[in-house]
């Protein structure tokens, strides 16, 4: 668990990271360099899913030796299969994403991460997410660092 106490709100206690696949984590079915190492890195403290339609097919082969969890589902109806997991997951849930199926899972999270890649971000996703980051990197750092999200989240 990763516990980071915001002045003046709730404490946070993070215990699973959900993350988007294609656009967030991944380019182009590909991960991004420095996705790997720090996510090596967060899941000695939570339990990490990858969510994702695999548009791409690599989503296996990228991601299952580094020892986290991998979701895929059809195509059609991501958003509800999103939501799905997460609720299943319950609380002190954070996910990070990129895109309009990403919505459901964000208003039902504890803190949400927008993530602008080369992928672009669904400018909707903007008013369910507790933070925006310019970079998957910068947005895994928040929990490796969380005197960021601290400073970024006080009242």
């Amino acid at each position: 668990m990763i516990k980071i106490e915001i002045p003046g709100r709730d404490t946070l206690n993070i215990e699973q990271l959900v993350l988007d696949y294609n656009g967030t984590i991944a380019e182009d079915g590909n991960l991004i360099n420095g996705v790997e190492e720090r996510l090596a890195r967060i899941r000695d403290s939570v339990e990490i899913y990858i969510l994702t339609a695999d548009t791409y097919g690599t989503v296996r082969s990228q991601c299952e030796h580094m020892g986290i969890h991998v979701e895929t589902f059809p195509r059609a109806g991501a958003a509800e299969c999103k939501l799905e997991i997460v609720k299943s997951l319950g609380e002190n849930t954070m996910c990070i994403g990129n895109g309009f199926n990403d919505v459901l899972m964000f208003d039902q999270a504890d803190l949400s991460v927008a993530v602008i890649e080369k992928e672009g971000l669904y400018a909707g996703l903007l008013n369910h997410a507790d933070v925006v980051t310019t970079s998957i990197l910068d947005a895994l750092d928040l929990l490796l660092h969380t005197d960021r999200l601290r400073a970024t989240l006080r009242s």
